[in-house]
């Protein structure tokens, strides 16, 4: 198989591209990365110069660039996103190009190259937040922030092109994904450096705001089951039920480093915060046999550790 992976020197795509190669020694992998701020290609140090492994940076936006990656891979799996909540707040319009734009770029070169496969790697924020209870794949799309927005926006063009076009669109929508190599924008990164830097990290409203933790490793697999075993036009979520407040998360954290509490400061709260996302997993767990195997205790420990001393 030879996959079009975009946004792979991020987060997670540099994490899903690591996997793919070494699960899978007669695969072939293209990314295709823009370098934002958050792109990193020493998240791929290891494998720059594998065989199978080519890089082109490049935006998801750019139809030329596209249709020609497209033209020589069998599936796309679309990692490429603007992410960050914050960001979308003071500015919506990068995540509108990229997220919605970018989507639809890549759904036409699907289209047009008979693609068997398209992977849209999404988010449980496009479901906004819950009290009680958990989102199914059946429940109603409410998201709150430009950047959900933009995400549902891409979620429901996917599932227009497979409808209308028969494209082979598979979604999934994963909780709050933690590991090594996340840009420190993102709550635990920012917060390690913040602690090691002697300075106080600030914690929205009163830290209530609940969140669902998934390890990177355990969500690559995961898409890694969608690709290979999904339905077609069908959406998975990814979740593993590891909820917790983001007071509690930093608490652990200043345990973890041996830090006091009064390194806390409650700062003014987010526009339009979530109080709290819970999606319902079940499905990619009896369908597909996904389940999570890093514990949070386990696997939080280790990623504070690797922020630490990187």
């Amino acid at each position: 198989m030879k996959l079009l992976v975009t946004g792979g020197a991020g987060f997670i795509g540099s994490h899903f591209v690591r996997h793919i190669i070494k699960t899978y020694p007669d695969y072939h992998v293209t990314n295709l990365d823009k370098l934002t701020y958050a792109g990193n290609l020493d998240n791929l140090s290891d494998v720059a110069d594998h065989p199978q492994y080519r890089f082109f940076q490049g935006d998801i936006a750019d139809a030329k660039l596209v249709d020609e990656l497209t033209g020589e891979t069998d599936v796309i799996v679309n990692f490429a996103a603007e992410t960050h909540v914050d960001r979308s707040i003071d500015d919506s319009s990068p995540f509108l190009t990229t997220n919605v734009i970018g989507t639809q770029v890549l759904l036409e070169a699907a289209r047009k190259h008979r693609h068997p496969r398209y992977i849209q790697v999404s988010t449980d924020e496009v479901y906004g937040d819950i009290e009680e209870g958990f989102f199914t794949e059946q429940s109603p799309i409410k998201p709150s922030s430009p950047y959900s927005a933009s995400k549902a926006a891409a979620d429901m063009l996917c599932l227009a092109y497979h409808r209308t076009y028969d494209v082979p669109v598979l979604i999934s929508r994963c909780s709050n994904n933690y590991g090594s190599n996340q840009y420190p924008e993102k709550l635990i990164p920012f917060f390690v450096k913040k602690l090691l830097n002697d300075e106080k990290v600030p914690v929205y409203g009163d830290g209530s705001n609940i969140r669902d933790w998934l390890h990177v490793i355990d969500h690559c697999c995961a898409i890694d089951l969608i690709l290979h075993k999904g339905r077609v036009g069908e959406v998975y979520n990814i979740g593993t039920n590891e909820e917790h407040t983001n007071l509690e998360v930093t608490k652990k954290m200043l345990e973890i480093l041996n830090l006091p509490e009064d390194r806390i400061e409650f700062v003014t709260d987010r526009l339009g915060h979530d109080l709290r996302y819970a999606i319902d997993s079940s499905k990619i767990q009896n369908e597909l046999g996904w389940k999570p195997s890093v514990p949070f205790e386990e696997g939080f420990r280790e990623t504070i550790n690797w922020y630490k001393n990187h």
